[in-house]
């Protein structure tokens, strides 16, 4: 395994972020394990995170100018911190998140943020994608933004897991085909077995793991 994998999956062991138990995830799956960027609560570590976003996407992007979108809730502090990284880097990018509910007084709309202009490439950053469900809750929001259009979106973990449909296919090759973007992560479920499998202690969470992804793991 990458050292850079490595040690951002004991990142996210440490900060919480990275848990083993019995969760329900927003497809309404019942999941052995829960990636949930919510508990990032320091500093320190929304700074950390960011920074391997911002690795992520100079991997990915290069250094192109982008804007970064942040999913309401979890996904605005992932796009402060990745822009303010990517800054640190010499690339100083514009972000914008959503609001749960449109706003109907002041300056209103659901956005909030960089207003997206015409000809603007949108990376879309969040935490992880089980379904799709909420990137695609995002590009409905996002319909209302003329001649600007998304391109890439960035997440902690690939699930690995299907879809929606019947063929299969992972939940980010369904996005990726529907939207017509690429999808990226810095992990995926596999690495986190395998840094997992280093520990013999882990052996009970890394059954579960295998075993759930023997159900609803993509083909």
């Amino acid at each position: 395994m990458e050292s850079y994998k490595r040690e951002f999956i004991q990142f996210l062991e440490s900060a919480g972020v990275l848990k083993f138990g019995d969760f329900t995830a927003k497809s309404g799956r019942k999941i052995p394990y829960f990636i949930n960027a919510g508990d990032i609560k320091t500093g320190d570590q929304i700074a950390k995170l960011g920074e391997f976003y911002a690795k992520a996407y100079l991997e990915k992007v290069g250094n192109k100018k982008t804007v970064l979108y942040g999913p309401a809730y979890k996904g605005i502090p992932i796009a402060v911190s990745a822009a303010c990284a990517l800054s640190k880097h010499g690339l100083d990018l514009p972000f914008f998140f959503n609001r749960k509910e449109e706003k109907d007084h002041g300056e209103g709309g659901v956005f909030v943020g960089y207003k997206p202009q015409a000809g603007d490439e949108i990376v879309i950053v969040e935490d992880v994608i089980t379904a799709g469900t909420a990137i695609r809750e995002s590009m409905e929001n996002m319909r209302s933004l003329e001649g600007a259009r998304v391109v890439a979106t960035f997440v902690m973990v690939d699930r690995k897991e299907k879809g929606k449909g019947e063929d299969g296919k992972s939940a980010m090759a369904e996005v990726e085909a529907e939207f017509g973007f690429p999808v990226y992560s810095v992990v995926d479920v596999y690495d986190i077995i395998e840094y997992l499998e280093e520990d013999e202690k882990n052996a009970e969470n890394v059954q579960r793991i295998k075993n759930y992804l023997s159900v609803n793991g993509a083909k």
